[in-house]
């Protein structure tokens, strides 16, 4: 695929007809023996990818041709301890995109990607071993049709009525990350002094409702969202606890937005 307007902006792009994870694709360039030819913002990307992965594991196919799946490196200058606000930058990133081609997209905490509730792009974010970046792997549903949907809570741009090309998102999910990630370099990774806290906030569709957490521990927390902490933390006021008690600050688990 020529991707004319991908390769305009981002600082390498490799598109293959087929990969197992555009993930490892990218993670195998950007920590071998060519890795300085892989510099930030370079981008691998398939519209057929085979075992992609989700968060907690989850292992993911689309039909050939109907999903976009790419990763895009990150070599941030920040602080390591700013790294934790990368996903939910790439998270808005990808919402501002979708956004951009005519969906009404609105973010899950912390990267997935909703039009009316259902979803129709994850993200998943994977440190490189020496900790000098991050690959952030995200797949777009882009034509799958209803009868293709792997659940009923997905849906995709074409069942959503948007019709746009793996071009046109992919250029503008890498020149909003550029922008996003530029600011939050220029405050040192200060999400407040950057603007990015605000803004991941009023993209999210987490806060404000009523959740259940289901915690790397096993554990569980159910109450209301009630917003994020100075590290990207989604901030859960236990409805057992009750108002009196400190939110918990939520670094890592599954969301489902409650109805009730």
């Amino acid at each position: 695929m020529e991707l004319p307007g991908t390769r305009a902006v981002a600082a390498r792009t490799l598109w293959l007809d087929r990969a197992g994870s555009t993930n490892d694709e990218l993670l195998a360039h950007a920590t071998g023996v060519d890795a300085a030819e892989w510099p930030s913002l370079s981008l691998v990307a398939t519209d057929t990818q085979t075992a992609g992965r989700g968060r907690l594991g989850r292992v993911w196919t689309a039909p050939p041709g109907a999903s976009l799946a790419a990763s895009l490196l990150l070599r941030p200058r920040l602080p390591v301890e700013a790294y934790g606000w990368l996903p939910l930058l790439a998270g808005l990133a990808m919402t501002q995109t979708l956004r951009g081609v005519g969906a009404a997209a609105r973010l899950k905490w912390p990267n997935d990607v909703l039009i009316g509730g259902r979803k129709v792009c994850g993200i998943l974010a994977e440190l490189l071993p020496d900790a000098s970046g991050v690959v952030i792997g995200s797949g777009v549903n882009l034509t799958l049709a209803d009868e293709d949907l792997p659940v009923p809570t997905a849906t995709s741009l074409r069942i959503e009525g948007v019709e746009t090309t793996a071009d046109a998102v992919l250029a503008a999910y890498v020149t909003e990350v550029a922008a996003l990630l530029a600011a939050l370099e220029s405050a040192e990774g200060d999400a407040d002094r950057s603007g990015l806290r605000v803004a991941v906030t009023e993209a999210c569709d987490t806060i404000g409702r009523a959740v259940r957490v289901e915690l790397p521990s096993r554990g569980q927390l159910v109450g209301t969202a009630i917003g994020l902490d100075p590290d990207g933390r989604l901030l859960v006021q236990d409805e057992i606890a009750g108002s009196g008690r400190d939110a918990v600050a939520v670094a890592a688990g599954d969301v489902t937005h409650l109805r009730y």
